[in-house]
């Protein structure tokens, strides 16, 4: 059974005049949302179909009230996706698991909520005409209402997205603010860690909620739902689409299967006379494709796909943030949400009073407060090992243009800090911040009581993976999917080191850097020791020993001025080890259709086309070449608001 705006409606009845639309989008997640939802409210004549994998999402307090976010990563939930690798020595011979959105909304219906922008080398590098900065910021201006200072130059604040600091101002976030202060004196405050241009100073996150209602603000609320009225925008939920019709080279449609238990399994069609649009995400677009005989011909001869257009470059280029969840106790006085997560009835009916009455307190709140983009210092940078070092006599970084190897100019090829950050002074290596309660860890290893993060993640890996599909015709069947992580996969940038090595070495320095911020506030009753890395009994880097801490524990800080843990080369060992079986996703999947050049694996042009074909475009991020310093929302948003522009001018419409 598909779902049309809420209402049921079996397959076989739907009219012939149902099945004929202007523009369809496989996918209405993020970007989808977005741009059909600008061009909608630009032509309402213009017919437009989202036909979404996933159910509704309108009015469900799980993609309503900041908070229950946690509850759509649970096990059971139906408005995520998920994607298994094989097992990976790389990583402790375990599977990587990626979650994704999937349901009306995407990942912005059930993510953090983190307002997170990327730095405009970032846009800069993907070197595509209209994709700059400069091009950008007024689209990413257009979708937002900041609502935490005026006037700010690279904010907007008449968009339909509220942007704020939630609804509450955890003391954990406090102290670990007035702790860096005190223990990085290197680095000082930030007043807006997200306005592009500059990095490296701590400062509070804003979220995706809106200050006056406490409430997430997503763009399948505020540009799809909020235009009931407009009967010429649909959107099919529950619906798989699997592949792209073609009349001659020409998109004319897709073909979908309903995906639920009452389904019959009975393909159907729905035709567009003058657009698809792909935006089923890093998983899904690549998929599409390929089942519609656009892909490696290798890949495609395998499964037995005919083969319409070789393009190499679907499904590879895969990326995502690496990231890193390091737990502590915390004392009882710490305010966290882990009693509103377990829904602990005195907890539960003192923030939903101040919620019901205020749109205020930890229901309207995410967890996260406080953090950093950082960027390290040169002596950072040697703790870090040899791919950060800016060492190597070869090529200037200034010589260097975007997206350019080395070789091109005869010189050696460079380190990593010199190929990535160095010729790009707003670029950080990292995210690291607190978050107050427990996330990213399974709670089993936890007894009740009160916790708090420092994690971290790192913004631009050097390994790459691939997603592939095993069925010519199953929009069901599992991928081959390999996420690359730790692994050597021929992306070295100088022969003394390797991809994994540069990755591997940036998440052993973001351990150590993040337990000497979190032992230090005042808030710290020691390490969750399961999630910690087991280093010997007479070790000065040791935790307690492994097991909770009991609930009257009298670990507590250190003072600001304590020495940093002196670690030992064996030390660093264990890190290594424990990194490669704790590293996990950040669930930012990007790339695997990216808008470069044909020559160079490229899937789309600058105008989203994909390359062999017309009326097919990509607008997710699948496309951006290469990875952003940022959570992915911001980058998914502004891809909507770019393909709503292009598309708008290919039809003679201003929007």
């Amino acid at each position: 059974m598909l779902s049309f705006w809420g209402r049921t409606v079996p397959p076989q009845q739907l009219t012939m005049a149902t099945k004929q639309y202007d523009i369809i989008f496989a996918g209405a997640g993020t970007a989808a949302c977005v741009a059909a939802g600008r061009l909608a409210a630009a032509d309402p004549s213009l017919k437009i179909l989202l036909v979404e994998a996933g159910p509704h999402t309108h009015g469900l307090d799980a993609h309503v009230q900041p908070y229950r976010y946690v509850s759509n990563l649970a096990p059971g939930s139906t408005t995520i996706g998920a994607y298994v690798s094989p097992p990976s020595p790389a990583v402790g011979d375990r599977p990587i698991v990626i979650v994704t959105g999937q349901c009306v909304g995407g990942a912005s219906a059930i993510n953090f909520m983190m307002y997170t922008r990327a730095c405009a080398s970032d846009y800069d590098d993907w070197n595509a005409p209209g994709w700059s900065a400069e091009e950008l910021l007024p689209l990413l201006k257009k979708t937002e209402t900041y609502q935490e200072a005026p006037d700010q130059p690279t904010h907007g604040y008449d968009g339909p997205l509220k942007v704020s600091h939630g609804g509450h101002f955890t003391n954990v976030a406090q102290q670990f603010l007035d702790v860096a202060a005190k223990y990085d004196t290197e680095r000082g405050a930030i007043d807006d860690l997200n306005a592009l241009y500059e990095c490296d100073g701590y400062g509070r996150w804003a979220k995706w909620i809106d200050k006056e209602t406490g409430q997430r603000s997503d763009p399948a609320r505020q540009y799809i739902y909020n235009q009931t009225g407009n009967s010429n925008l649909e959107i099919m939920a529950n619906a798989r689409v699997v592949r792209v019709l073609f009349e001659g080279d020409r998109a004319s449609g897709v073909e979908y299967v309903a995906d639920d238990a009452n389904s019959s399994g009975t393909r159907q069609v729905v035709h567009a006379s003058r657009l698809v649009v792909l935006s089923a995400g890093a998983f899904g677009t690549p998929a599409i494709l390929e089942r519609s005989g656009i892909g490696s011909a290798r890949v495609l001869e395998k499964v037995g796909v005919p083969v319409r257009v070789d393009l190499p470059g679907v499904g590879e280029n895969y990326q995502d943030h690496h990231c890193m969840f390091i737990p502590y106790h915390a004392a009882d006085d710490a305010e966290t949400l882990d009693g509103l997560w377990r829904g602990e009835p005195e907890e539960t009916a003192h923030w939903q009073k101040i919620y019901d009455e205020e749109g205020k307190g930890l229901m309207a709140h995410n967890g996260v407060d406080a953090g950093i983009k950082l960027r390290p210092t040169p002596a950072e940078r040697a703790q870090m090992g040899p791919a950060f070092q800016d060492t190597h006599p070869g090529l200037g970084a200034q010589d260097m243009q975007p997206g350019e190897g080395t070789e091109a100019h005869g010189a050696s090829p460079l380190t990593h800090w010199d190929a990535t950050f160095a010729r790009a002074p707003d670029r950080p290596v990292m995210a690291l911040g607190c978050l107050s309660g427990l996330v990213g860890v399974d709670p089993s290893l936890a007894l009740k009581g009160k916790y708090f993060v420092v994690g971290f993640y790192s913004f631009y890996p050097l390994s790459r993976g691939r997603v592939h599909i095993m069925s010519a015709d199953d929009p069901r069947a599992p991928p081959a999917f390999e996420p690359g992580f730790l692994e050597d996969n021929g992306t070295n940038v100088h022969p003394a080191y390797s991809a994994a090595s540069a990755d591997l070495d940036l998440l052993v320095w973001g351990y150590k850097r993040s337990r000497e911020l979190a032992r230090r506030l005042p808030v710290y009753r020691g390490e969750l020791a399961s999630a910690h890395p087991v280093f010997a009994a007479d070790d000065a880097a040791g935790v307690e020993a492994p097991g909770p801490v009991p609930m009257n524990s009298k670990r507590g800080p250190v003072p600001i001025d304590a020495p940093d843990i002196v670690y030992s080369a064996e030390d660093d060992a264990i890190i290594e080890r424990w990194a490669r079986r704790a590293v996990t996703t950040t669930w930012h999947s990007l790339g695997t259709c990216a808008m470069k050049a044909r020559s160079d694996g490229g899937v789309v042009d600058a105008r989203l086309n994909v390359y062999g074909v017309k009326g097919l475009k990509v607008a997710d991020l699948s496309i951006p070449p290469s990875n952003v310093g940022a959570n992915t929302c911001s980058t998914a948003l502004v891809i909507g608001e770019r393909a709503a522009v292009i598309i708008g001018e290919e039809l003679g419409i201003e929007v």
